[in-house]
């Protein structure tokens, strides 16, 4: 008995030294790639200067992986503290570790809606105007961890053309994230690309927030040179997840800190999620059940 007791106080002190430790002293935010680093780094640059004093800790360290995949490895190897996934991606994280992360909170579009779209673009003077334009054209896909920039492709799109993708394109690819994808597509390197837009406002402006948006806020891309091929079903807005074993005061300092920044701070809001939003909303992992069960069918993991 005496010997149960202590081993359950040696426990006791465990559990209490895991407490102590995760009075986290840096803050770590793991940044997706597909984009131009510099600007990744300004957009978060907000929350480097306002987490500190919101939250308790001393530093935010930003870490801008290159691919989708560095920062989904960072949260698995429970190096990073917080990121802002895609649904894909967080089925990622789900399927190789259930009790990694935790998503927390999704965004809410300017009508209400919490999803967005996944959308083909082709340039405007390709001579391709409408989906079946893109039978044995080269199709380009963001990144394979991409929920809009490839799952949702993979899975909705033979029904729109009637066919296995590997049939109706000649040839797939990958451009390296959003951004570069839509920069490939305007070179030439693709005959169409998938990515992700709202779908709510027009989208000679880019809808009012995806990657087209962003692109067009920063002076890189003019709409007039694009034109949509194709618009996906509505697709679930992509996580907040925070580290699973971060302690509960430090996850409910944060979330808060996050719920209250569309009206603290609307600029600081506006660049970290690139455009338009309404605010917030909570969310649990039921929420990305579907797109869970879809890449465990499409991908396997």
């Amino acid at each position: 008995m005496l010997k149960k007791t202590l081993l359950a106080a040696v426990a006791l002190v465990a559990v209490a030294g895991a407490a102590a430790a995760e009075d986290l002293k840096e803050f770590r935010i793991g940044i997706l790639g597909g984009e131009n680093e510099a600007d990744r780094l300004r957009n978060f640059q907000c929350m480097v200067d306002k987490l500190p004093a919101a939250i308790g800790v001393e530093k935010v360290a930003l870490f801008p992986a290159a691919d989708y995949d560095g920062v989904i490895q960072g949260l698995l190897g429970g190096t990073l503290d917080y990121a802002e996934l895609g649904s894909a991606g967080y089925a990622k994280v789900y399927l190789a570790d259930a009790k990694a992360v935790e998503p927390i909170l999704t965004t809410v579009q300017t009508d209400g809606s919490m999803g967005y779209h996944s959308v083909m673009v082709a340039r405007k003077d390709s001579g391709i105007t409408k989906l079946g334009d893109m039978k044995g054209k080269k199709l380009g896909f963001a990144d394979p961890d991409s929920t809009s920039g490839y799952l949702v492709p993979t899975v909705t799109l033979p029904e729109a053309i009637g066919a296995p993708v590997k049939e109706f394109f000649a040839e797939t690819g990958f451009g390296g994230g959003h951004e570069n994808l839509v920069l490939e597509v305007l070179k030439g390197t693709f005959d169409a690309g998938t990515t992700w837009a709202s779908g709510v406002g027009e989208f000679k402006d880019g809808y009012t927030s995806g990657n087209l948006r962003k692109m067009v806020d920063k002076g890189i891309l003019n709409m007039d040179d694009l034109v949509q091929l194709w618009e996906s079903p509505l697709i679930p807005n992509g996580p907040i997840v925070v580290r699973s074993s971060m302690n509960d005061d430090m996850k409910t300092k944060f979330k808060n800190f996050m719920m209250g920044l569309p009206k603290s701070d609307p600029a600081c809001f506006a660049a970290i999620q690139g455009g338009d939003y309404a605010g917030f909303a909570e969310v649990n992992v039921d929420f990305y059940k579907p797109i869970i069960d879809a890449r465990k069918a499409t991908i396997g993991g």
